[in-house]
């Protein structure tokens, strides 16, 4: 069967899954069931894209986690290592298929043009975190081709400032073998979400890798603990060997240890 049929064969099982679910539970699901879903729909769905990742470090599973932003293939492998909630842009809910599956995941929409947005989605972020849930946050507001950790937006960084709960940081970095990472595996610049998804789904094997440190942030104000969280996902990249070389241009690196559990039912 071809990736493709694959893929839309997960995505409907996994749909009639959170139906069932939903049922289960009275038509109304709490933010954990819904994370503990979205990692099995990630699970599944990255063994159709021959994706196989790694992790180093400490994994988080509660508290703030901030990384950096490469593609909406980062959604896929955070939520395939352990189960969370993702801040996103707003678009991201217009998505083909896509759009449906993060919100139905509990994903937290920010509408950037909006000024009274940043402080709802800072409230959101704090009922999630004293729900004991794990919030995955991309400051850098965009994605990039992963050459370097862009600068730190700080406006939804103030739930974490003073706040008692668990802090984390992390790094993502993939390589592909057969092509560019940043052209076919990033997602940035005018790329269009189809074509390059199908592209994707015609590569033989593709690998990342995920780092993560815990923090013990001293930022006394949002600007200062975005300059002091940039700057530990900054050191996490530096301890990847491949992070700088992973383009066409370099031989790819084959990941030497998975995670025990990472693609497991």
């Amino acid at each position: 069967m071809g990736r493709c049929a694959r893929l839309a064969g997960e995505l409907g099982y996994s749909a009639l899954r959170f139906a069932a679910l939903s049922v289960r539970h009275g038509g109304t699901l709490a933010p954990s069931p819904r994370a503990r879903w979205l990692q099995h729909v990630c699970r599944r769905v990255l063994r159709v894209f021959s994706l196989e990742h790694e992790v180093h470090g400490p994994m988080p599973t509660r508290g703030l986690l901030v990384c950096n932003h490469l593609s909406y293939l980062d959604i896929l492998v955070l939520s395939a290592t352990t189960p969370c909630i993702f801040v996103a842009k707003l678009e991201v809910r217009g998505w083909p298929v896509f759009g449906w599956f993060a919100s139905r995941a509990g994903t937290l929409y920010l509408q950037r043009e909006a000024r009274s947005a940043a402080a709802r989605v800072a409230g959101e972020i704090r009922a999630a975190l004293d729900a004991g849930m794990l919030v995955v946050l991309f400051p850098e507001g965009t994605t990039s081709d992963g050459r370097d950790v862009l600068p730190f937006k700080s406006s939804l960084l103030e739930a974490a400032v003073g706040s008692p709960h668990d802090l984390s940081v992390g790094h993502i970095a993939y390589t592909v073998s057969d092509g560019s990472v940043a052209d076919e595996v990033c997602y940035w610049r005018d790329m269009t979400l189809v074509p390059h998804l199908l592209n994707l789904l015609r590569k033989q094997k593709l690998g990342a890798r995920l780092r993560f440190a815990e923090m013990s942030a001293t930022g006394a104000d949002r600007k200062q603990l975005a300059q002091e969280l940039r700057s530990a996902v900054v050191r996490l990249r530096e301890c990847d060997p491949h992070a700088a070389t992973s383009r066409a241009d370099q031989p790819p690196a084959v990941p030497a240890s998975k995670a025990a559990s990472a693609l497991s039912s």
